[in-house]
């Protein structure tokens, strides 16, 4: 019988697993076809109660395995953990909030095995619920970001998505460090169904992600699948030089035929700050490249494991040896 493997990154979701494994289940049920699933929750060095309640579910159910990060490395990180953990035929990503209807797992599931899709996508249609202020920037985001890239980022895409095990073992197959789900997702390829949805709002505690977090987020995003910002720097300094040179070229001839002073003080200021600003800019963007890539030549592990299911497994058979 196919088996579902359903990853779930947690990162202080003490409140929300409760929720979501009634909701899960439920909705696992519902798929039917003798579907066998396991979860596999990925808890990113959750601060409050979140390992508890885990291991709580663990107990009541075997289906339920987990591992337990070290310390907090980021949902890219959790994501990356539970693709690579996974045993399943097939595998779903969802969020632990509720934000991802679990009722979509049937549907998707549908278009994995009848209509021959690798991939099924979950895309909201709306973002309500949201500060207008953050939905602007989201919108802002992936407009640039399909302008400036090849790899087409879908505007309201969720990590919640069902995938095949050929589909799972590509992914897994980019070891970047730093890692950009979204654009890892589409940059594989394969056949991928996207089904729309209305924005949920969470089931119970608050969003870990602040508009700095998203902005850095949507920052790294940029830089792995685009190299427009370096053209645009060295566009900006070839525009500065030619504007320089017909600006030299006025004065000299102003001074010439109408014996004008060049204006100097305020002027050279005004240049210097312009100049000094553009340099700092192309440098920025220079040395955020630089540091991905010394990120990467580091080959650092995404994440560490602190603890897994089979550790307490393995104790217990132990404590009952001795």
């Amino acid at each position: 019988m196919p088996l579902l493997s359903v990853i779930v990154p947690c990162f202080n979701e003490e409140a929300a697993l409760p929720h979501f494994y009634t909701e899960a289940v439920s909705a696992l049920a519902e798929i039917g076809g003798g579907v066998q699933a396991e979860f596999v929750f990925v808890d990113d060095g959750s601060m409050d109660g979140t390992m508890r309640v885990i291991k709580g579910l663990r107990a009541q159910d075997r289906r339920v395995r987990y591992i337990s990060f070290s310390r907090n490395f980021g949902k890219e990180a959790a994501i990356f953990a539970g693709l690579k953990e996974c045993v399943g035929d097939f595998a779903t990503l969802m969020d632990a909030d509720l934000q991802d209807p679990p009722a979509l797992l049937k549907d998707m599931y549908a278009a994995l095995t009848r209509e021959g899709c690798d991939c099924a996508a979950a895309r909201r249609v709306n973002r309500k619920g949201e500060p207008p202020i953050r939905s602007l920037f989201a919108r802002v985001f992936y407009r640039v970001i399909n302008k400036i890239s090849q790899t087409e980022i879908v505007d309201g895409a969720r990590d919640f998505r069902m995938m095949t095990r050929k589909y799972v073992n590509s992914v897994c197959e980019i070891s970047e460090y730093n890692r950009f789900s979204k654009g890892i997702f589409s940059w594989v390829g394969f056949k991928t169904k996207w089904l729309e949805y209305e924005n949920a709002p969470r089931v119970a505690g608050n969003t870990k992600w602040s508009f700095w977090k998203l902005f850095k987020y949507s920052l790294d995003g940029i830089l792995a699948y685009s190299t427009v910002p370096l053209y645009i720097s060295s566009a900006v300094g070839l525009l500065c030089f030619v504007a320089s040179l017909i600006m030299i070229l006025f004065y000299f001839i102003k001074t010439l035929i109408w014996g004008d002073p060049v204006a100097g003080y305020p002027s050279l200021i005004c240049f210097i700050l312009m100049i000094g600003g553009i340099q700092l800019f192309s440098i920025g963007v220079l040395g955020q490249y630089l540091a991905k890539t010394y990120l990467e030549t580091k080959r650092r592990p995404a994440y560490i494991v602190s603890e897994r299911e089979s550790d307490s497994v393995d104790g217990e058979q132990r404590t009952e040896n001795s």
